[in-house]
């Protein structure tokens, strides 16, 4: 049994970049990746925050010498381009870049900020390292996969979060025009969709300081059947799964909801 299991799932000798590597979904992902056999090399903006990130993958996945780090500014073509370049051979690209920037209704929203969101979740984000990687990858004949991080703002839009809600259906289109035209070349283009998990970006909109929910933390969990919110490793499963070659090498243009049944809405 194990036998089977570690051939379906190892990632020995493969390689991964994890965009937006020091965020607490990139990292998340990154000891998932590392525990699973791969090495990781994690890119962000934030130099402090990769050190961080690098020092935690290495002790929760025990393998010291299996993270490199790289600070690259990804809505920057040029230097994005030349993190690519400089990574060498890797086969796996996991974009967990993203975010969302404050709440507003339609009338009020603040079109540089809307500007920002979309680049930073549909460029920065999705777009522009699969571009710059696919690239290399046909170049190559490398028979890479890469994994987006779409939402469930991709089905169902979230009130308030205009540009948010834009980027994430783009997220979820984007990865499944890109497996369409890159499955000649033997290239996967993949998305997860998290439910709702607590992390940097949603902690202020879903809990109070005292750590009890927010109106709209409680009208969340009311609308999940599971009735809380995500772990993070819950997701861990479903990011191992869609990189594996083993396990889903037939698979490409999917997204995979894990929302603790967010989605599943009847009455």
């Amino acid at each position: 049994m194990s036998d089977y299991l570690t051939d379906m799932f190892s990632l020995e000798g493969r390689t991964a970049v994890v965009t937006g590597g020091a965020g607490v979904l990139g990292t998340g992902m990154s000891v998932a990746l590392a525990r699973a056999g791969a090495k990781v090399g994690l890119w962000d903006v934030r130099e402090d925050a990769l050190e961080a990130a690098s020092k935690r993958i290495a002790e929760e996945s025990g393998r010291e010498g299996a993270v490199t780090t790289r600070k690259v500014d990804l809505m920057d073509e040029t230097d994005l381009a030349a993190a690519v370049e400089a990574a060498g051979d890797f086969d796996i690209l996991v974009n967990a870049c993203g975010g969302n920037r404050g709440k507003a209704p339609l009338v009020e929203q603040d079109m540089e900020t809307f500007r920002f969101v979309m680049k930073l979740n549909v460029e920065a984000g999705c777009f522009m390292p699969m571009k710059i990687v696919a690239q290399k990858w046909i170049a190559r004949g490398v028979k890479g996969c890469i994994l987006n991080i779409a939402s469930m703002a991709s089905y169902v839009p979230l009130s308030g979060v205009w540009a948010y809600d834009a980027a994430k259906a783009a997220v979820m289109n984007l990865t499944a025009a890109a497996a369409k035209e890159l499955a000649p070349h033997g290239i996967r283009a993949n998305a997860i969709a998290p439910g709702f998990f607590i992390g940097e970006q949603n902690r202020r909109l879903l809990t109070n300081e005292d750590g009890s929910l927010t109106e709209r933390g409680e009208s969340v969990v009311a609308h999940t059947p599971f009735g809380r919110f995500g772990e993070p490793d819950e997701l861990m499963g479903a990011v191992l799964f869609l990189v594996s070659e083993g396990a889903a090498g037939f698979v490409t243009g999917v997204t995979l909801p894990v929302d603790g049944g967010y989605l599943v809405h009847n009455i």
